[in-house]
């Protein structure tokens, strides 16, 4: 229920290998509810140069929780709950893209939702809503990232298509070529229907993906060890971590509205008229909707 113009508070959502935040002060796990049932894990509330923070571990702490038993709708609502404006999703995937090898990090502009066993919205019978995707990642916060792995010297690439899979099984040859041919450039398991979500919540989103292993289309994929993939993992965890602590400040003080319009995405989102709203659903939306469901 953030209103336009309030100051940020930056939720962090970390996957494989980013099970923390370097730096964070006067820190606290607490449990926060959510009407979608159960999140991941409690949040991890802190700060971070001043900057207020929340971090979610996706899959729990311990990683306890597969990609597809991940409760998405009620760890965006906690998020919601907890106060946080913009969501910085940070995890680990495979390359589709010759030119962007192991270690790199990749600013994702795009998703193809290839995901089919998840709950993709938080409105349903009784409370239709139909929010605008074109552009599914915030460039405000897409701009920052940018800014702050260019100061750190990352390898990183500014942009890119992330096809999002079902899993937990990898991909066979033939959807990893076929994933090529529709131009994608990294595929993961996690972040759909996280960025739908983030848009239904009025949330700022944007995701760093970090490419361990090329995925099966590669000539070499079959020379790839264990070994050197959690190398790789390990990593770019200690880099995205850096990544995380060298952008929050450059969120800091943010006093307008997002101008990507992600903080109004509801304006014109729900179409079904007022008279015929169920009252419960109204409630279960009390937090991602009430800006627009007040009154």
């Amino acid at each position: 229920m953030t209103a336009p113009g309030t100051p940020p508070i930056i939720g962090v959502i970390g996957g494989s290998g980013i099970y923390e935040i370097d730096g964070l002060e006067n820190t606290s796990w607490q449990k926060v509810g959510s009407s979608f049932g159960e999140p991941s894990d409690e949040l991890l509330f802190g700060e971070l140069a001043g900057q207020q923070m929340v971090f979610l571990p996706r899959h729990g702490r311990g990683h306890r929780i597969p990609p597809s038993e991940l409760n998405f709708r009620a760890n965006i609502d906690a998020l919601k709950r907890a106060g946080v404006t913009e969501i910085l999703s940070v995890s680990a995937c495979g390359s589709l893209n010759g030119e962007m090898p192991p270690g790199t990090f990749v600013i994702c502009d795009q998703f193809i939702d290839r995901t089919f066993a998840r709950e993709k919205s938080f409105f349903g019978t009784g409370l239709v809503a139909h929010v605008g995707l074109g552009d599914p990642v915030c460039t405000r916060l897409g701009d920052a990232l940018e800014e702050a792995a260019t100061e750190l010297g990352l390898d990183f690439k500014r942009g890119g298509t992330y096809l999002a899979m079902e899993g937990p099984q990898f991909s066979t040859q033939a959807e990893s070529h076929l994933y090529r041919s529709w131009g994608c450039d990294v595929i993961g398991m996690t972040n759909m229907p996280e960025a739908k979500l983030a848009r239904e919540a009025e949330m700022c989103y944007a995701t760093v993906a970090m490419v361990t292993d090329f995925d099966c289309w590669h000539p070499d994929h079959d020379h790839v060890t264990v070994d050197s993939i959690i190398k790789t993992l390990l990593d770019n965890a200690d880099k995205g971590r850096a990544l995380v602590k060298a952008v929050a400040p450059k969120l800091a003080g943010r006093t307008v509205s997002c101008t990507s319009g992600c903080q109004t995405a509801l304006d014109t989102a729900i179409i079904t008229s007022p008279d015929a709203r169920d009252p419960a659903m109204i409630k279960k939306l009390d937090a991602v909707a009430g800006r627009v469901l007040k009154g």
